[in-house]
């Protein structure tokens, strides 16, 4: 079977909401609960953590150190050649890449991405974020291992912040797959970078508790708190080339 490696980048540095990774919800970090969807979805052979050499993401490493979750230390802006270092350290076949503002991740969607790319050989490159139809920070994407070391060679600029983009931009040059889940729950924003973010994220693990939680549940909730939802709606998404 195909060996899917889990890498989770994560660092303090942020523009819009600095240290956010390890801020505590619900009695858990951010990236506690990102690390822990991950592994609940059953799917990964290995789990990593990759942060930067910077010392400012010290705090990161102790805390994977807390979760007893291997953490592999590279370039700061590079984060492309970081995931190619983390997955020299932990071999596999494709690499799962999750971020670590990403706190109400379902693990059912993760494993449900991976059994799609498992039943359709030859993928290079799959993502539900290609034709979106969950939230902002739920999405899921897998890359095989030696596309992302061919990525390694030939990506610059922002693409090496972004890690699959050159993937995903060329499809004429790799065989990338669109996952799309019913019902479109696209107009929900349930990432984490802004203190707009912040305040529906704890809304919802205040409401939820310590735990992960389906989509379609957490859907539901949200129907019935439209102040809740107004919270972050007007957030801009930074574009591809702004990293």
């Amino acid at each position: 079977m195909t060996r899917i490696v889990g890498v989770v980048q994560a660092r303090m540095g942020s523009s819009r909401l600095p240290g956010k990774v390890l801020r505590p919800l619900a009695g858990r970090s951010v990236l506690g609960r990102v690390v822990r969807a991950a592994a609940d979805s059953g799917i990964l052979a290995d789990l990593v953590v990759a942060t930067s050499t910077d010392e400012i993401d010290d705090p990161v490493v102790a805390e994977c150190e807390k979760l007893s979750v291997p953490c592999h230390r590279g370039p700061v802006d590079d984060v492309l050649a970081r995931f190619v270092g983390a997955l020299d350290r932990h071999p596999g076949d494709a690499v799962m890449r999750f971020t670590a503002d990403c706190p109400l991740l379902d693990p059912e969607i993760v494993a449900q991405v991976a059994q799609v790319y498992r039943a359709v050989p030859g993928l290079d490159y799959v993502s539900t974020s290609i034709a979106r139809t969950l939230p902002r920070g739920l999405d899921v994407e897998i890359i095989r291992a030696d596309v992302l070391r061919t990525l390694d060679r030939i990506a610059t600029d922002h693409h090496r912040v972004h890690v699959t983009s050159y993937a995903y931009t060329h499809p004429e040059l790799f065989r990338v797959l669109g996952v799309t889940l019913t019902p479109d729950r696209s107009d929900l924003r349930l990432t984490l970078d802004t203190a707009e973010d912040w305040a529906l994220v704890q809304a919802v693990t205040e409401h939820f508790g310590d735990v992960s939680v389906p989509l379609a549940k957490l859907a539901d909730w949200l129907t019935g708190q439209p102040a809740l939802r107004s919270l972050n709606a007007g957030v801009r998404q930074k574009r591809l080339e702004e990293c």
